[in-house]
């Protein structure tokens, strides 16, 4: 059973997908983290880079948007052709009509595109897109009716794609979905008309109604919504959408808040974990970097009943299942590295291998998985749209500055003394009042002779050592004026 639950704060809306009881995907928007995907923009180019070939454009935020040379239109709305630089179709000063396509993270601006589109729950619209398509996720005969029947509704240079809930979805069904992205697209062409550069031109759906528009499929048997007023959004959308769907959704009126009953907070909080257990008893790792996120699979306590290459194998194959439901709860972009436990048997491998594409199935984003190397190393990419649920409920730590780790306490003290000494060296008075770290205040202390009296006694110095608040690093040394 798989079930939507929509909950709604004063200073924070969240959703949460449950499959089988477990939350499978989790999305959060609050008022200064608003995901901008979709949103379209009247933008300047700022900076043409030939080295880059691409374009930086500003379009109102804080950072300009990177705009690649593939991700630009002619002046016609068709596609540029692939061989010409970005130097030939754009100048600084230029104003473009751009989508985001995806959100800032770290220090990078939003990634944009020309290939302008409106998305709804069966169809996307995509202006001068020419032709029409389906999604891979559906069987080949389904993708070719859908793909007949985008063409007899969009049958000029407009472009049509069938999103995998169009499947069975009848001819008359998908003409009113269309008519209604018409509307949208009209009132975008409408506002983009008197807006100037930069600025913006059409936002995409509340989280809640992309979520809706999105997630809402065949398999889904029940959305929850816990905020009468966006009950009724949700509701008085899908009757415009998809009427058949509306019935499915319901209020939430119980006591004990809807996302604590469903153990989703708890369940977030334990994505941000580096360890997650497998119901063998075998374990992953789950470290993020800046390259690259690496999951490392281990046994753990699980010692098998038979052989080694059993162990291995079965461990594998349940961390597939858990590797792919923290990839999308976590909603892990980019490179992705995933070092099973290594096997011997060709087969096993191939089953692993098997295993984890198929799980990675029921993944909206796109993925591509390389074979399963001789090291027991899987590369995969996953489509980077936003920031991730751990940039969205972290922040850098301000003692180790996203290092992960902090000084020891044996190397803090030895950097403490080296600056004391330093200290003594430029003091121009005999006594010197200086903060440091309690912990390192204690272990100065410490010892006959402890390291400040060795200090003194090597500098010709006296030391006053106070000592400073726990929130400071541990290597923390100030002098304190008299």
């Amino acid at each position: 059973m798989t079930v939507l639950l929509i909950s709604r704060e004063e200073s924070e809306t969240r959703v949460a997908l449950l499959e089988e009881g477990r939350i499978a995907e989790l999305y959060t928007e609050r008022p200064g983290r608003v995901s901008r995907v979709g949103n379209i923009y009247r933008g300047r180019v700022e900076n043409v880079l030939a080295g880059m070939d691409a374009a930086f454009v500003d379009i109102g935020l804080e950072r300009n948007g990177y705009l690649p040379v593939d991700e630009v239109t002619q002046s016609d709305g068709g596609a540029a052709d692939s061989k010409r630089r970005i130097s030939e179709l754009l100048r600084s000063g230029d104003e473009v009509l751009v989508q985001i396509a995806r959100d800032e993270m770290g220090g990078k601006g939003a990634r944009l595109t020309m290939h302008l589109s409106v998305a709804g729950r069966r169809l996307v619209f995509v202006p001068a897109g020419g032709g029409s398509g389906a999604s891979r996720r559906l069987d080949e005969a389904e993708r070719e009716r859908l793909r007949e029947v985008c063409r007899a509704l969009c049958p000029g240079k407009d472009g049509l794609i069938a999103r995998t809930a169009a499947q069975g979805a009848t001819i008359e069904e998908l003409q009113r979905e269309l008519r209604f992205l018409l509307r949208i697209w009209g009132a975008i062409q409408r506002r983009a008309e008197g807006v100037g550069a930069p600025g913006l031109v059409h936002t995409e759906l509340e989280l809640a109604l992309r979520a809706v528009r999105d997630l809402l499929g065949p398999g889904v048997e029940r959305v929850i919504v816990d905020d009468e007023h966006l009950h009724r959004r949700v509701v008085n959308y899908l009757r415009a959408v998809a009427p058949a769907l509306a019935s499915c959704v319901e209020g939430y009126e119980g006591m004990q808040p809807l996302f604590e009953q469903h153990g989703v907070d708890d369940e977030a909080r334990r994505s941000l974990r580096r360890r997650v257990g497998l119901p063998s008893g075998g374990f992953l790792v789950v470290d993020p970097t800046e390259a690259m996120t690496v999951i490392d699979v281990n046994t753990g306590r699980y010692v098998g009943r038979r052989f080694l290459e059993d162990t291995s194998l079965r461990t594998n194959l349940e961390a597939c299942r858990e590797i792919v439901r923290q990839l999308r709860l976590r909603d892990i972009g980019g490179i992705i590295v995933i070092d099973f436990i290594d096997m011997s048997a060709e087969s096993n491998r191939e089953a692993v291998l098997a295993a984890l594409e198929s799980e990675l199935s029921r993944d909206r984003t796109k993925t591509y998985v390389v074979a399963l190397s001789p090291l027991g190393l899987v590369e995969m990419t996953r489509q980077n749209v936003t920031p991730g649920l751990r940039e969205v409920m972290t922040s850098v730590c301000p003692t180790c500055g996203g290092e992960g780790r902090v000084l020891s306490e044996e190397a803090a003290l030895l950097e403490v003394e080296r600056i004391l000494r330093r200290v003594a060296r430029d003091a121009g008075a005999r006594g010197v009042r200086v903060e440091v770290h309690p912990r390192m205040a204690d272990l100065l202390m410490r010892g006959v002779p402890s390291p400040l009296c060795r200090i003194e006694k090597h500098t010709g110095r006296r030391f006053l050592v106070q000592s400073a608040t726990d929130d400071v690093p541990i290597d923390h040394v100030s002098l304190v004026p008299d």
